[in-house]
């Protein structure tokens, strides 16, 4: 049940945070602490990124990704190019500090 409302609470971040363009990311600022507060939602979280790099690679699937940045949460629709330790790559080159990941939706 948890989970679910879990997942539920995540659907309405990315539901409500604005979308903005992969390019519009560098003009943000990110936070320097986890935006996740328990391990089980930090290593879904890198599950979902290790997913949706292998939908970008594969198949050129995009996905939704909702981040923290100092201006609120944004959300973006791009292909993940590839999951590095402290960061995600996508594919316009830019990068997302995974701690600042709230939410991955394939």
């Amino acid at each position: 049940m948890a989970q679910t409302h879990g997942q539920i609470i995540q659907t309405v971040t990315i539901m409500l945070a604005p979308v903005i363009e992969k390019e519009q990311i560098n003009q943000y600022h990110f936070p320097h602490n986890e935006v996740l507060t328990s391990e089980e939602s930090r290593a879904q979280r890198l599950a979902m990124l290790y997913k949706a790099q292998t939908l970008g690679n594969l198949e050129k699937h995009k996905v939704s990704i909702a981040f923290e940045t100092l201006e609120g949460v944004r959300a973006v629709n791009t292909t993940v190019w590839a999951v590095l330790d402290d960061y995600v790559l996508l594919k316009c080159g830019t990068v997302v500090p995974i701690h600042a990941i709230r939410e991955v939706e394939v």
